[in-house]
């Protein structure tokens, strides 16, 4: 496979530089636009349909502002089902990496990834294959092997929406705080929900207080 196309989203302009000036470097390799968050590669890629020239690959980063790269990855595989998308993070937990799958990524890379990765990232998107950073293999892995329990089941990025939830915030306004969409927050608090084995959030919310994430009001 020749001439892959790519869109680099990410909101910090001087990592979307390097990303663009690395994949530059790689043979058959074609940046052809940047976005700075999910809502504008949208833009971005619906221009590009209306010229029919849409990039083969999005290589999206997760935390943005507006719209998250899980929720905008879910949005191009539903409006443009051509385009792949690769994730590019420096986020490894497998809970981020199993929303940005059941969304319909088809990659998913850490930001310390080799040039070999990123290009066999690229070239698997392309050929309808999933490819996952090799530190993200072993995690899954690990995580099948020996599931966690209790609070440490939990997410980093869970963990602070538990504590928003025991504060009383709703998911809109989980989804302001962290930068998400409000669906992902809705997720990330089902999520959390089900592993601890709780119904309600009034629940969520004692157990953050007899965890001591959270002082009681």
């Amino acid at each position: 496979m020749s001439g892959i196309r790519v869109l680099v989203v990410d909101d910090h302009a001087v990592v979307r530089r390097g990303v663009v000036a690395y994949l530059d470097a790689l043979e058959d390799v074609e940046v052809v636009g940047e976005a700075e968050d999910g809502r504008a590669a949208l833009d971005r890629l619906a221009e590009a349909a209306v010229l029919s020239e849409l990039p083969d690959v999005v290589l999206m980063d997760l935390q943005m502002p507006r719209l998250d790269g899980v929720a905008a990855t879910e949005e191009v595989v539903r409006r443009f089902p051509g385009v792949k998308v690769v994730i590019l993070t420096s986020f490894g937990e497998t809970e981020r990496v199993h929303a940005a799958l059941e969304r319909g990524a088809s990659g998913y890379l850490l930001k310390d990834a080799g040039p070999a990765e990123v290009e066999a990232a690229l070239r698997a998107a392309v050929r309808d294959e999933v490819f996952l950073d090799a530190a993200v293999t072993r995690r899954l892995t690990q995580e099948m092997r020996a599931p966690r329990v209790g609070l440490g089941a939990l997410t980093a990025r869970e963990r602070e929406v538990l504590v928003l939830v025991a504060e009383g915030r709703s998911n809109q306004e989980i989804a302001d705080r962290l930068f998400i969409s409000e669906r992902t927050a809705r997720t990330h608090v089902s999520h959390l929900l089900a592993k601890m084995g709780l119904s309600s959030r009034t629940q969520a919310a004692l157990l953050a207080v007899k965890e001591g994430l959270v002082s009681p009001t």
